[in-house]
């Protein structure tokens, strides 16, 4: 990355933190208290100087380093992008312009930044779960993660792309929706992660369909049909990508299996499993039995319904969180349902 590149990351940076007087309604700026500018020095503190030892995850071209700060007081998250590989400056500057503005508990919080020289470096609150993707892909056959608990999870991440499209200001695509996004707290609450592909639209409020031409990005495996045939995206790009998570959440098993023989995305031939009634066949076995028909029922019509091909046939965030919350009463029912009946056959003994 050239000196020019770095000066300009600096300057991009320090216009975050500006307030223009002239355009004190239009600005965009960090509120004073919510993101916490480091040093490098303090940086390598909390990470042992970059320990490999340390490194949690990767993404891409990231490295994720558990660290320490305020004399080891506050476990975090650190982020490090590679500079080196010249690409990233634009994402890095619109995931530090939105998270250092978004609150909200199913969101990762942001707590500050350092780009001291030509580094670019994001802090993070310190999620104990790690990504939901390593807790379902890696589980402990002994400790599986419930289905009535991956349901919550679920819940959690509709809420927080509902904040996303219609609690805030300007509707904020999420546009990377992925297992490995998707971060699990103490107490399992659902944390979307990594805001560098987020594009910000019209006002929330506004009642005209929301489309935005766009270069198209994302992941493989996740990526929206329609916006990969228009370029645009819309609010329903996210309900796609999440679609094809809450498939995942169900099999236990990655959207696209490099090591399958399939070479399909589920988003793909999930759908058809359920068509030709064969999805009891893909979904996790430690799940089978354990899954309500009626709570099943419902989160797969949820799940096809985020997956139709024409986007505008797709329901709103709302309306799948509204559907999920309606499917866990449902397990939650017949698992009262169920403990009951264990009982009454115990005191007939």
């Amino acid at each position: 990355m050239t000196e020019a590149s770095m000066e300009a990351i600096s300057q991009y940076i320090s216009k975050l933190f500006t307030k223009s007087r002239k355009r004190a309604k239009q600005s965009l700026v960090l509120p004073e208290g919510l993101c916490r500018r480091f040093s490098l020095a303090e940086i390598k503190i909390a990470t042992n100087n970059f320990d490999d030892y340390l490194v949690i995850d990767h993404e891409g071209s990231c490295k994720i380093y558990k660290g320490f700060i305020d004399d080891c007081a506050i476990k975090v998250a650190i982020r490090r992008r590679n500079w080196m590989l010249g690409q990233g400056f634009k994402e890095f500057g619109t995931e530090l312009e939105l998270l250092g503005q978004l609150r909200h508990p199913n969101l990762v919080n942001l707590i500050g930044y350092c780009t001291d020289k030509h580094e670019m470096i994001l802090v993070y609150e310190f999620t104990v779960g790690g990504s939901l993707a390593r807790r379902l892909l890696h589980q402990d056959q002994h400790d599986p993660l419930s289905w009535k608990r991956r349901l919550q999870i679920c819940i959690g991440v509709a809420r927080g792309l509902h904040y996303l499209h219609t609690g805030v200001k300007h509707t904020i695509i999420y546009r990377d929706v992925k297992f490995i996004n998707i971060l699990l707290g103490e107490n399992w609450e659902a944390k979307l992660s990594d805001f560098s592909l987020c594009k910000k639209g019209p006002p929330s409020l506004s009642k005209v369909l929301i489309r935005i031409d766009s270069v198209v990005k994302g992941t493989v495996g996740y990526l929206d049909p329609a916006y990969l045939r228009t370029s645009q995206l819309t609010d329903k790009t996210d309900v796609y990508c999440f679609g094809v998570v809450l498939f995942e959440v169900l099999c236990a098993r990655r959207s696209v299996d490099m090591e399958s023989e399939r070479e399909q995305s589920m988003a793909v031939w999930a759908p058809a499993c359920v068509e030709d009634g064969t999805i009891n066949q893909i979904i996790d076995p430690y799940l089978i039995g354990r899954v309500a028909p009626e709570c099943f029922k419902i989160y797969v019509n949820i799940v096809t319904s985020c997956l139709r091909e024409d986007d505008m046939e797709r329901p709103s965030i709302g309306e799948v969180e509204v559907g999920l919350e309606h499917a866990l009463e449902l397990q939650e029912c017949a698992d009262a349902a169920m403990r009951k009946d264990d009982v009454d056959a115990g005191s007939d003994q």
